[in-house]
């Protein structure tokens, strides 16, 4: 029964493909149940299940986790900037953007948030990382950034100072790792995504 589970690694599963390596059971559903009372599977949602770690003996990964309990979706803002090692601040929650509604899950591996961005602006700049066993999809710094500023209510990057004083104090990010952005994914989100004229004002600032 366990070796079955380690199979699975840290991919998340559903309830019916966990039913299926129980074949001979009758009440599936009852045996997926069984195992996460027995501490073998952590419910992430209805019918979407993790392995436990001191099962699989593999790492849980967040971000692959977030792409599954909602999707498409793929791992944005401040979550990304400091997977990216470009914000010093923890971030408590994991923050991805999707095409759909915004919801939140309440986990036992954490808080997920997800915050709704239009189809046009959705692909611009969106990355897959290739681990060994699983790869997730995340946005590259400049469409974090992006998707940070045009999703933070009180930010109006209306003059080049603005976007001076955002950058250094509000979000603590290096300069000089924003000189080595692409300006092409700036442009592009300014086009079709949400507040275009304060992305260009940035696009502004790193033209100077």
């Amino acid at each position: 029964m366990i070796n079955g589970l380690e199979h699975i690694g840290n991919i998340p599963i559903s309830t019916s493909a966990l039913s299926s390596l129980y074949p001979e059971m009758k009440a599936g559903n009852q045996k997926v149940r069984n195992l996460e009372l027995a501490g073998k599977l952590i419910r992430l949602k209805k019918g979407l299940y993790v392995v436990n770690p001191t099962v699989s003996r593999v790492a849980l990964s967040t971000e692959l986790i977030a792409n599954h309990i909602y999707a498409p979706s793929y791992i944005s803002m401040s979550s990304a900037l400091r997977y990216y090692g470009l914000i010093p601040e923890t971030v408590y929650s994991v923050q991805s953007m999707t095409i759909k509604h915004s919801r939140s899950f309440n986990t036992p591996i954490g808080l997920f948030d997800y915050t709704s961005i239009n189809r046009d602006a959705f692909h611009i700049g969106v990355t897959s990382v290739n681990k060994q066993s699983y790869s997730f999809l995340i946005a590259t710094p400049e469409k974090a950034l992006c998707d940070l500023i045009a999703n933070s209510p009180l930010v109006n990057l209306r003059y080049l100072k603005d976007v001076e004083t955002y950058l250094e104090q509000d979000i603590r990010m290096n300069i000089d790792e924003l000189r080595k952005m692409n300006l092409t994914i700036f442009e592009q989100y300014a086009k079709v995504g949400k507040k275009g004229k304060s992305i260009q004002t940035l696009i502004n600032y790193l033209n100077r």
